[in-house]
């Protein structure tokens, strides 16, 4: 959420202490936004200061005013990508530069971590929000999708799809190796692509899991999945953070292959319901998914800084992700 003019608060860590705060200012500030009539609503049971804040606690930061916290700002590393969000201010302090100054050591951030590309998904429609993130060296660029996928009650328990398995099935001194064969998943479509963050925060906080889909005795292609209440999927939903396919002529089979896997996953959770982002550049993915009953919900824009690159936004690239 946006403003222009800076006003005097403090800017430091978030911490612990409070998530609380920050969670109620997140959907004061986007169901304000989006005109709901009683803002706190907005998100329901899915939760994004907690499950964030725990990846990494150092990636967070808060904005005070005598000492009421007013808004916070989250980023992401994933190696030579970074992002940032939700970054939200409490709409009593709208137009006063309190994102301003939540974005300014959230660059610092990116500066140290060395990320070569950044990006962030904000509303197309609203100039204003557009316009502070210019001030930032970002630009818009593609739209992307947030799509969905109803699933019908199943008759039978889930056939398990071939040679697809779980993070959370493997012994614990197989883990390291599941970790590196993702990022050599990721980083094949992206140098430096990096998403153990998401693996870990999703077994450490028990948020869902990995769903894994094998070519003979390599990895081809995984998804990082959230599920149920407390997580940033929420009740009866299953919502796929990151999920990549190894590049090559195998690609578009193996992809296929993964959304059968999440959707059985899904259903082995009760899931009534699989979301997921996808940036329109990716046209394969977009043509896959949309085929396989994927329908867009909600579309952003995606904006970016980092020069001329696309990063990892174009055709042939299959990945799902989402920046919010």
């Amino acid at each position: 959420m946006g403003d222009s003019a800076h006003a005097n608060v403090i800017v430091r860590p978030l911490a612990e202490s409070d998530l609380a705060d920050a969670d109620r200012v997140i959907r004061l500030a986007f169901g304000t936004f989006h005109g709901m009539s009683d803002p706190l609503k907005f998100l329901g049971d899915r939760d994004y200061a907690r499950t964030r804040w725990r990846a990494d606690p150092a990636a967070a930061v808060a904005a005070e005013d005598n000492g009421l916290l007013i808004g916070s700002n989250f980023a992401t590393n994933w190696g030579s990508f970074g992002f940032f969000g939700p970054l939200t201010v409490d709409p009593a302090y709208w137009n006063r530069g309190v994102a301003q100054q939540l974005l300014a050591p959230t660059m610092g951030m990116f500066r140290h971590w060395g990320n070569r590309h950044l990006g962030l998904y904000t509303y197309a429609q609203s100039t204003k929000h557009v316009a502070l993130y210019q001030k930032f060296g970002f630009w818009p660029r593609d739209l992307v999708a947030i799509t969905a996928k109803e699933l019908a009650p199943a008759s039978a328990r889930p056939e398990a799809v071939a040679d697809t398995g779980r993070f959370s099935e493997a012994m614990s001194g197989d883990k390291p190796s599941l970790l590196a064969a993702c990022r050599e998943v990721s980083e094949a479509n992206f140098e430096g692509l990096d998403v153990q963050r998401e693996i870990r925060a999703v077994s450490e906080q028990a948020l869902g899991d990995t769903v894994l889909a094998w070519d003979r005795a390599k990895l081809a292609a995984f998804a990082v999945c959230h599920t149920g209440p407390g997580t940033e999927a929420g009740s009866g939903v299953c919502y796929v953070k990151f999920a990549a396919a190894r590049p090559g002529p195998r690609a578009e089979a193996n992809f296929r292959r993964l959304l059968g896997a999440v959707e059985a996953f899904a259903r082995s959770r009760q899931a009534g319901k699989i979301t997921a982002g996808v940036n329109l550049a990716r046209r394969e993915v977009v043509r896959e998914m949309t085929a396989g009953g994927f329908r867009a919900e909600v579309q952003g824009v995606a904006m970016e800084s980092g020069g001329p690159s696309s990063g990892y936004n174009r055709a042939g690239v299959y990945i799902v992700d989402d920046w919010r």
